[in-house]
């Protein structure tokens, strides 16, 4: 399991000119799920999320955790960042999961993160064509990736 995670003073989606979701400061998180993902790969990756220390504390220094500010999550399904670009041009999507495996994780992820979160998250809607905005808060931008923890 990938997530992109970036730092907004807002965000929404939109899915077919339509207001899906809208958040103020917090995370945008765009969730990629492979093939061999279970629920320890979610469990592991909301811990970090929820505890990452990359917002501002009272002298500037990145000390806070979105958990620590109150800040809205927005969790977006993006296959896309399971691509793989080893050979030719054109990616290659053969690790992403199959949408009968990836939804469940999708809506397990969501779920988990909300417990622990204690608050809604936010979502666009899993294979839809979404136009994602954002106003990136600091230029903060992070990948983790579950199966290569660093």
């Amino acid at each position: 399991m990938r997530i992109l995670i970036q730092r907004v003073s807002q965000a929404t989606v939109r899915i077919d000119g339509q207001l899906k979701s809208a958040i103020g400061p917090g995370l945008l998180i765009f969730l990629g799920i492979e093939t061999h993902d279970t629920q320890q790969d979610i469990d592991w990756l909301v811990r970090k999320v929820s505890q990452l220390r990359i917002f501002n504390d009272a002298h500037g220094k990145m000390n806070l955790s979105v958990k620590d500010i109150h800040g809205q999550i927005l969790v977006i399904s993006q296959f896309t960042l399971m691509a793989s670009t080893k050979k030719g041009n054109r990616p290659s999507y053969i690790r992403a999961a199959r949408p009968e495996q990836a939804i469940p994780l999708y809506h397990a992820f969501i779920r988990t993160l909300e417990a622990v979160m204690e608050q809604p998250i936010a979502t666009g809607e899993f294979g839809a064509n979404m136009q994602v905005q954002l106003c990136n808060d600091g230029l903060v931008t992070i990948w983790i990736d579950s199966k290569n923890p660093e």
